[in-house]
């Protein structure tokens, strides 16, 4: 016996034709902040931290910072807020939030495993100026 596939119905539920192919986040937020010498400091007590910002993403994995090859899904996308979800095989994972005060001033949440241990704090990153 033969079936029949209502076609109108499986496109509906999959969206408009042009629904089905999605782009990729820009990360907009992070492209535009200002390259250069960064601050960090934490909420867990660890000494304010030095970073030459180059890639913004060096802001996303601050307890992964040596990681290589670690994998990232982008759970928010906008003007002046992301949030990244990271595994760094063999190293951990996490999950940051950063928001933009300004071109020179963020606040991040981030939480998640290194070193096989839990960490979780708050920070605020400012710019400085040129990198030394």
């Amino acid at each position: 016996m033969r079936r029949e596939v209502k076609l109108p119905l499986v496109l509906g539920a999959l969206g408009a034709g042009g629904a089905l192919v999605a782009q990729a986040p820009s990360l907009g937020m992070l492209a535009q902040l200002q390259r250069g010498q960064w601050v960090v400091t934490t909420d867990d007590g660890a000494p304010p931290r030095n970073i030459c910002l180059g890639d913004p993403l060096q802001l996303v994995k601050l307890r992964h910072a040596g990681a290589a090859g670690c994998s990232r899904f982008i759970v928010e996308d906008e003007p002046g807020r992301v949030t990244i979800q990271y595994t760094c095989r063999g190293s951990g994972y996490g999950r940051t939030s950063i928001r933009r005060e300004t071109s020179t001033l963020l606040q991040i949440e981030s939480q998640g495993v290194a070193a096989e241990r839990p960490f979780q704090f708050r920070a605020e990153a400012r710019r400085t100026g040129a990198c030394r």
